[in-house]
């Protein structure tokens, strides 16, 4: 069922006076981003007119923007990736591991998204890998997706991995399947020891390179003696690495994997008002417990407009990672020989190619099969408004 509010009817009130208002401190991609969500299957996308081959009931169908932070085009993004990765699952117990960026990094990494973020993915990767080839632990080769999420439920900035790793890997020689205990993949507090050496080793690289850039209240840390200090108490601290229990077998992973690969910063269902007030929401307090996790905050339009926009994500980045058996070279021929030493048939190949189901919901008045019969042009819109707009229009009146 619809949700009565969306994100787009959010930017679609609000997000003229707040261009307005950060003119000139907005990107280019972060204006495409709101242009997209607004003009989100509306006639300024084009469409068609379907009509229902029994009963003559027509309706109009607009296209999607297909922006990967609109909430409302990741749905069909997901279900095909799903069913690309069906085919990849193992039958074996599956883990669910988190890596955690501390706060005070996390705030470097929002001025250098595209270093940061790379770098979060390189060294959680890593340290899995690390630690799981190590005889002491599991001695093995393991498979990793990786996702990124850049936001907590408040919609704050909190950088995260979260990984789907089977109970399990390859032997180092690669003559057996050696499988992880039931309940227990890896040592948290070794993998979050690793991982925060990786991390900061790389990020001072990083640092030392030039490559790191610092603005508004981090620009003080511009200053090498000024960065080392900041870094200070996070080189003490304990880094979080969070393993949940296994999933309840493969079909539970699609269903968790359905929720997280292609997550936007909110979903439209979590919406509970827009008035003048603000946008209220729902949100998880992770610091309660039981029922009181449950919370419900309220923010003006235009912060929860920054909020949103804090978590757009360079252009071209890839969100989701594969490392290991999951390794995209390698994904095939790992697989087979993991299905091998576990002794289960490869799933069947089908030759003939399946012709695409069809998307379109059925009639509404009779369930009949619904046909385009025309195709709506998509009207033209400028990339971004004016940055000048409203002084132009003065000097013209």
């Amino acid at each position: 069922m619809r949700t009565s509010i969306e994100v787009a009817d959010i930017f679609r009130t609000a997000g003229p006076a707040y261009r307005l208002a950060h003119a000139g401190h907005l990107s280019l991609h972060q204006l495409k981003i709101m242009s997209a969500i607004e003009q989100c299957r509306t006639a300024a996308m084009g469409g068609h007119v379907e009509a229902c081959e029994d009963c003559g009931h027509w309706r109009v169908a607009y296209n999607s923007c297909r922006n990967r932070h609109c909430p409302k085009c990741q749905g069909a993004a997901a279900r095909t990736w799903l069913a690309d990765r069906e085919a990849d699952l193992l039958p074996v117990g599956y883990f669910h591991v988190v890596f955690t960026l501390p706060a005070e990094v996390g705030a470097i990494a929002f001025h250098n998204k595209a270093l940061i973020y790379d770098l979060l993915f390189r060294a959680a990767s890593e340290t899995m890998q690390v630690i799981a080839a190590d005889p002491k632990h599991l001695g093995a080769r393991i498979g990793i997706t990786a996702v990124l999420h850049t936001w907590g439920s408040a919609l704050t900035h909190h950088p995260h991995i979260h990984m789907i790793v089977p109970g399990g890997g390859i032997a180092l020689d690669g003559t057996r399947w050696v499988s992880a205990r039931p309940a227990f993949l890896l040592p948290v507090r070794v993998l979050g020891a690793l991982f925060r050496r990786l991390f900061l080793t790389r990020l001072l690289a990083l640092y030392d390179a030039g490559q790191l850039a610092f603005f508004g209240s981090m620009a003080h840390l511009a200053e090498r003696r000024a960065f080392l200090r900041h870094l200070s108490p996070v080189r003490k601290k304990r880094w979080v690495v969070y393993a949940k229990p296994p999933f309840a077998g493969p079909e539970a992973v699609l269903a968790y994997l359905s929720r997280y690969t292609h997550r936007v910063a909110i979903s439209n269902s979590r919406l509970l008002r827009f008035d003048k007030d603000g946008v209220t929401f729902r949100y998880k307090d992770y610091r309660r417990g039981g029922a009181d996790r449950q919370q419900v905050m309220t923010l003006g339009a235009d912060e929860f407009i920054r909020r949103f926009l804090l978590h757009d994500l360079p252009k071209g980045f890839h969100r989701i990672r594969h490392y290991g058996l999951l390794a995209s070279g390698t994904r095939k021929d790992s697989l087979e020989r993991a299905r091998q030493l576990l002794a289960v048939a490869s799933p069947a190949v089908n030759d003939m190619p399946a012709e695409p189901p069809d998307a379109r919901p059925p009639c509404s008045c009779c369930g009949g099969r619904m046909i385009v019969i025309e195709i709506l042009e998509r009207r033209y819109q400028p990339r971004a408004p004016p940055r000048f707009a409203a002084s132009s229009e003065r000097q013209a009146s």
